[in-house]
């Protein structure tokens, strides 16, 4: 095995729960208001420190998309996928982007995702996320909440 390099991310930023390393800004968060097959995920436009596994086509919710997954360089656990190929006309926007799973990484406070959070957080998340697919609306945007 070679010498591991990793990509130094400076300002705040999200890290792999298990081993720290550290895998995307806070700026380059689209959205905190995905699921992945049933967990919550973060969107992002940009993940470093990373390597993606086979494309592979997979039907979700929303349609069927190409997708790699990927996988933390420090500790190699998976974090979530990279959206390569979206079938669906309305999805397109998620080609390049990033789902992580929440319960993989640490917010840029260090801290882990909590599974109850949104049963603590109650009509917040909810009003975020109609708030931010209003937001895409007004903007002309095709995007809407992924539920996949």
């Amino acid at each position: 095995m070679g010498r591991l390099f990793l990509v130094d991310l400076e300002g705040s930023s999200y890290s792999c729960k298990h081993c720290r390393t550290p895998l995307a800004l806070k700026a380059d968060v689209i959205s905190k208001y995905f699921c992945s097959r049933n967990r919550r995920a973060y969107l992002f436009y940009n993940v470093e420190n990373v390597t993606c596994g086979p494309r592979e086509d997979r039907m979700m919710i929303t349609g069927k998309h190409t997708v790699v997954d990927i996988y933390c360089v420090g500790c190699g656990s998976i974090l979530g996928w990279k959206y390569i190929y979206a079938y669906e006309k309305a999805h397109k926007y998620k080609e390049g982007w990033f789902l992580i799973e929440r319960c993989k990484v640490l917010s840029p406070a260090g801290t882990p995702y909590v599974a109850n959070q949104e049963a603590q957080d109650g009509q917040q998340t909810r009003n975020g996320q109609e708030t931010w697919m209003a937001e895409e609306a007004q903007a002309g945007g095709e995007m809407d909440v992924d539920n996949d």
